[in-house]
């Protein structure tokens, strides 16, 4: 040691070496658990979570959309369209590609200048459960300003896209609503027993008439597609598509002429017009008056529009002809005579005195011929069936039906299809009210008297029926007792999945069995059917001056008619009159009249149509109903008579025939 001073110190090169050896490997070891982690994340993302995030980014690229079906076609028996398509562009909006929803709305909202009544229905279509990604409606049928105005702004309204979208349209307006029907938005509870795949794309779906019975087969199914979209969720490029299968065309035994003939003999009044084909049971025209127009249920109606017809006490929403129960009244003599026919309480050849009035035995109050005046009693003088028929003698039918047995009369209506539905394609059509003893111990807690017998015998009391009831019924006096189901469907594109054609042959032969069973058992004879219809014809011909009693309706259709009419009128009383009253029909209030009623088949030896005409609060049967009942028929059957009548001529007329100048042959010789 020099001076005193330490030796300096070297560096310790090993150690120095062996802690930088130690901090690199702790840093590799967190390096390499980075690693570890960050591909053990990677593993995860692109190996267990990779269907999940290809879901999420395709999504975001490529869209499924469910196309919709063009829904089927109605025609009439003439190829007449009475339902059709039309193509209209609507604004639609994706929750999911906007910005914010609410803003977005009251932005297109201000755009087209929607009614409240339409935000009222956005807010209640956005509130609806739906599939991801589901477009929602924000208005229908838009405007070519509309369109151009959300074009032009389409920058900013994201998720907002224009679509072309089929509508429904019937060209007849009003005319045909009832029968027809009407598509209707598609609601809550609309799906509920539906398979609801099958409306992914559809904003509406049948609600009434034969729009709602055929359904399942005017909607067709759907397709789907998958399209490249950009941010804004607007389509690029189609990328594969499957084509829906679109609904089936049907045709009804409908003719639109004699629908726009039966409406317009209605005119303006309450009331309803069926006309059935006797032999097939096809309805050729159901008129129900007033009506609405369907057009305003698809292209949309105001909460106001909408109060309007609900409220209104003519109720156009009430489909009349299907729907609406009214007594029957003299209509239903026949039914009552054959009645008494088969079960032998009676004959052609008995008569009794009508001298105005009829009293139980025993009993004090007196039950009123239709003639019957304060101070006169009326009556129709000594009557046979025949007469009581065409002469409407209330008497006759209350002492006939005093002598029924209980439920007698009841169970024998009930095979002219009273009481129940017969027909096979018409939408909640009603099965009126057949009162029998059973139904008034549970209905009203009484038995049956013989007054209700009596009240029943000239169609009055309890019993309810709808005029398609009282057409069905016609068609079956027409058909000499042969009850033929009536329906609407005439033919379709390929069988039906609501009504297939073999289903309609089975139960129109269940129900023609059924009732060949009772006519065996009711025991009419072919003469029974053919004096009944020969009363019936006396009802609208019999009249002139060597007729000491005129039929009913002769003096107000019968005149001038070209072809054989069998009919029969009916007067049915909305409020009761008070023993030894009478009241003044033009004092009532207008819904207090009576209801008119009239029934006919023409021509008579060979039926072609049956008619009923109900007009609502109109007074008497034959001067109101009687004349609608005479165009409708005249309206189907005037031109085939001149058709039948200018064919010979054209057969004579035909090349390499005769020429029909009287001067060859036998064209012109008479001979016939």
């Amino acid at each position: 040691m020099v001076d005193g001073h330490k030796p300096p110190r070297t560096k310790d090169v090993e150690h120095e070496q062996a802690a930088f050896a130690s901090r690199t490997f702790a840093l590799l070891l967190i390096l390499a658990a980075l690693i570890c982690v960050l591909i053990a994340r990677m593993v995860y993302l692109m190996v267990f979570k990779h269907d999940d995030y290809r879901t999420l980014s395709e999504e975001n690229r490529v869209q499924t959309v469910a196309l919709a079906p063009t829904r089927g076609l109605i025609y009439d028996r003439n190829g007449v369209l009475l339902a059709t398509n039309r193509t209209v562009f609507s604004a639609f909006v994706i929750a999911e590609r906007t910005k914010d929803l609410r803003t977005t709305v009251a932005e297109v909202a201000t755009l087209l200048e929607l009614s409240e009544d339409e935000l009222a229905g956005i807010s209640d279509r956005l509130a609806t459960p739906r599939r991801p990604l589901a477009p929602v409606l924000l208005k229908l049928n838009l405007s070519p300003r509309e369109r151009a105005v959300l074009e032009v702004n389409g920058h900013r309204l994201h998720g907002v896209q224009v679509r072309p979208s089929t509508i429904r349209r019937y060209p007849f307006d009003a005319m045909m609503a009832h029968v027809v029907g009407s598509v209707r938005r598609i609601a809550d509870g609309d799906l509920a027993n539906r398979d609801a795949r099958r409306y992914r794309a559809t904003q509406f779906i049948g609600k009434h008439g034969v729009e709602a019975f055929y359904e399942t087969s005017l909607h067709g199914e759907p397709g789907m597609k998958s399209v490249e979209v950009d941010v804004r969720g607007s389509e690029r490029r189609e990328l594969s598509r499957q084509k829906p299968r679109n609904g089936q065309n049907i045709t009804l035994h409908l003719d639109s002429r004699l629908q726009i003939a039966a409406s317009a003999a209605l005119g303006q009044r309450r009331g309803a017009v069926v006309a059935i084909e006797p032999a097939t049971g096809g309805i050729i025209a159901m008129a129900s008056n007033p009506s609405y127009d369907p057009n305003l249920f698809v292209t949309g109606i105001s909460a106001d529009q909408y109060a309007e017809l609900v409220n209104s006490r003519t109720a156009p929403m009430v489909d009349r002809a299907t729907r609406g129960r009214y007594a029957p009244g003299s209509t239903f003599k026949p039914i009552v005579g054959l009645a008494g026919l088969a079960l032998g309480i009676t004959d052609w050849e008995r008569t009794i005195v009508d001298n105005g009035e009829f009293r139980l035995p025993g009993r004090r109050r007196a039950y009123r011929d239709w003639s019957w005046k304060p101070g006169n009693s009326g009556g129709q003088g000594v009557v046979d069936l025949r007469r009581a028929i065409y002469r409407s003698s209330n008497v006759y039918f209350y002492e006939l039906g005093s002598r029924m047995p209980t439920d007698a009369m009841p169970d024998f209506a009930a095979q002219f299809g009273y009481g129940r539905v017969s027909s096979l394609d018409v939408a909640g059509a009603d099965p009126g009210i057949l009162p029998d003893s059973e139904w008034k111990a549970g209905y009203r807690g009484e038995v049956w008297y013989p007054g209700d017998n009596v009240n029943m015998a000239i169609g009055q009391g309890d019993l309810l029926v709808t005029p398609l009831q009282l057409a069905t019924a016609v068609a079956t006096i027409a058909n000499r007792g042969r009850l033929v189901p009536p329906r609407l469907l005439r033919s379709s594109d390929a069988p039906l999945a609501e009504y297939a054609h073999e289903e309609i042959v089975r139960v129109s032969a269940a129900a023609l069995a059924e009732h060949d069973a009772n006519a065996q058992r009711r025991e009419l004879q072919p003469e029974d059917w053919e004096r009944m219809v020969d009363a019936m014809e006396d009802v609208v011909h019999r009249g002139n001056k060597g007729y000491r009693q005129n039929g009913t309706a002769w003096a107000h259709i019968g005149r001038d008619i070209r072809y054989r009419m069998a009919g029969k009128s009916g007067t049915a009383q909305v409020v009761g009159i008070a023993q030894g009253e009478e009241y003044n029909e033009d004092e009532l209030d207008e819904y207090q009249r009576k209801h008119a009623w009239f029934m006919a088949f023409a021509p008579a030896d060979a039926p072609q149509l049956a008619v009923a005409v109900l007009m609502e609060n109109g007074g008497g049967g034959s001067s109101v109903a009687g004349p609608v009942a005479r165009e409708v028929l005249d309206a189907y059957l005037l031109p085939r008579i001149a058709e039948e009548a200018e064919a010979p001529l054209a057969q004579a007329n035909a090349p390499g025939e005769p020429r029909a100048t009287g001067e060859s042959g036998d064209a012109m010789s008479g001979r016939s």
